[in-house]
């Protein structure tokens, strides 16, 4: 059984405690804190920001987002799919 791991992230000037399973996790982990950082910085720079908890919200919606764009997506495309299996089979049921 693998011991867990205790790291330490520092997302937008504040440490957070860590425990995870394993070295490739922790890998996960460190290339999504980096992507929250480089997006508050983004923020930062291009927005009036009077508070670090209003660029955390910001980031909280972008990631959100972009990942509810992503399922609508693979939900469209998973359907589109069943269609063309669909056409597909009813092709081969008609000439077997």
């Amino acid at each position: 059984m693998s011991e867990k791991l205790k790291i330490k992230v520092t997302i937008g000037d504040r440490v957070y405690p860590l425990t995870i399973n394993n070295a490739g996790e922790e890998e996960g982990v460190r290339k999504a804190v980096k992507k929250i950082n480089d997006l508050i910085k983004k923020f930062e720079e291009n927005y009036e920001v009077r508070d670090k908890q209003d660029v955390l919200a910001m980031c909280a919606l972008q990631f959100a987002s972009l990942q509810e764009v992503k399922t609508i997506y693979s939900e469209q495309d998973g359907e589109e799919i069943e269609e063309k299996l669909n056409y597909l089979s009813a092709i081969l049921d008609a000439h077997l």
